[in-house]
């Protein structure tokens, strides 16, 4: 789970310093306020994690990608292109990680499971990416490789002073490094001039496994279908706009997997589950995955919008279902303690719906250990999460919740103060538009029509 976020001169953010992320972390605020770059940030990491091109620094994207951004100045702040790209992540691992002693692989030279990554990143000559600088901190101890001030590909190995380990060079010609992989990770010449560095590949896996177990849903979704086919794939996610929905369903289906609803209470399969979920939110009554006939490999979707109803396909129940279907589904088909980022999720969702969406998310979270970051507009969402929380349903420490707003171009994050009431302490201004002034622009407005009307 990441627990921490800083950046400098990202898109309209100047700097975000030490931003809180928990299990349920969303971003507030009016259209351009920076809510959806901060989501874009995570995924340009993901998208260069999983970049096949080892010597591409940063992967902006394409049109089928998750982010497309373009290039270098398109993100830097005030599109500065003399100016860095820096940020810092902080994430705990589901499990310690153990870093053994070469000389003893009985003892350990450090474990623990919080890491923290930094890094900056400069544009060259002719347009080029170069990292100034990355960073691993681990078990109270700093890795660096630093870029060498003299203008070339060069960089070095480092420990910070206050670390109590060296690296240990091998005999022999003493060389400078090549650049890092990517923007995270060390290149392989470090274990040849090092005998004591090979666990170094171990931060560089961490992290890796942090962004390709991210998941990402984004606000549009793809038209209900009357037939899906299916050919036995297992989907990693539910694509871009939700159209591997079905494709995860079987693949659960035919894997067996069971979901988890919390100690003691009995599991449900992902196709269970996600019918649950439909009719606590009354969308529909019954829900289920056929094929066409026997032994095919073509599906439909079937429901009933009520017990007395007849069977009708997805198509036909309205749009609402077919919208927040591939959110409840990723919440549960993704591994457990995965991350998922959705932007908009309330897209074209009742009011009722969006409020229940949020409890979609506090189980998921509690029952599944899902990290889920989104990015809102729905007044109906916040008000769920407050209301759990007053109910003592939900635990405001494991919620980080945000308003963010724009100024002269520039981004600012405010977190939002929940207390254990559920009431927020610092309520922006015009948070969810200028309420009050509607009903007083409304009063004044039947007022003046109640004394033009003759008597």
């Amino acid at each position: 789970m990441i627990t921490e976020l800083s950046l400098k001169r990202f898109k309209s953010w100047e700097r975000i310093d030490q931003m809180r992320l928990a299990p349920i972390t969303g971003l507030f605020g009016t259209n351009s306020s920076g809510k959806t770059s901060i989501l874009q940030l995570l995924l340009l990491i993901k998208q260069t994690v999983e970049s096949t091109d080892r010597l591409q620094v940063l992967d902006f994207g394409n049109e089928n990608s998750p982010a497309n951004l373009g290039s270098f100045r398109d993100v830097i702040f005030g599109h500065d292109t003399t100016q860095s790209l820096q940020w810092a992540i902080r994430w705990d691992l589901p499990q310690p990680l153990r870093i053994a002693d070469p000389q003893d692989k009985q003892s350990s030279l450090f474990s623990g499971a919080d890491f923290r990554f930094n890094v900056e990143i400069a544009q060259q000559e002719r347009q080029r990416l170069a990292v100034s600088h990355l960073g691993y901190e681990f078990d109270a101890r700093a890795f660096e490789m630093r870029r060498k001030p003299n203008g070339k590909e060069n960089y070095e190995l480092m420990v910070k002073p206050e670390s109590d380990f060296r690296f240990i060079r091998n005999p022999g010609r003493v060389w400078d490094l090549p650049a890092p992989v990517k923007c995270y990770g060390f290149p392989n010449e470090v274990n040849a001039r090092y005998q004591n560095a090979a666990f170094l590949s171990d931060f560089q896996l961490a992290f890796e496994r942090l962004f390709t177990g991210a998941k990402y849903l984004g606000p549009l979704r793809d038209y209900p279908k009357r037939q899906y086919p299916w050919t036995g794939a297992e989907p990693a996610d539910m694509g871009l706009r939700g159209e591997r929905v079905v494709e995860a369903i079987l693949a659960s289906r035919e894997n067996n997997a069971l979901i988890s609803r919390g100690k003691g209470v009995k599991r449900q399969t992902l196709e269970q589950r996600v019918a649950s979920w439909l009719k606590e939110l009354n969308l529909i009554h019954s829900f289920h995955v056929d094929p066409i006939a026997k032994d095919s490999s073509i599906y439909c979707v079937k429901a009933r919008r009520s017990a007395n109803s007849p069977e009708v396909l997805i198509t036909d129940v309205g749009f609402g279902v077919s919208q927040i279907l591939p959110a409840i589904v990723l919440c549960y088909y993704a591994p457990e303690g995965s991350i998922i980022m959705l932007e908009q999720p309330e897209i074209h969702l009742h009011p009722a719906v969006q409020a229940g969406l949020a409890d979609v998310f506090l189980d998921a979270a509690k029952t599944r250990g899902i990290q889920i970051i989104f990015e809102s507009h729905s007044e109906h969402l916040l008000k769920r999460l407050q209301r759990r929380i007053a109910e003592q349903q939900a635990d405001p420490q494991k919620m980080a919740l945000y308003f963010c707003r724009s100024e002269k171009g520039a981004s600012y994050l405010e977190p939002l103060e929940i207390d254990l009431l559920g009431s927020i302490a610092n309520w922006p201004r015009d948070f969810f538009g200028d309420q009050f002034g509607e009903m007083a622009a409304m009063t004044k407005a039947a007022m003046a029509r109640q004394k033009a009307a003759p008597r």
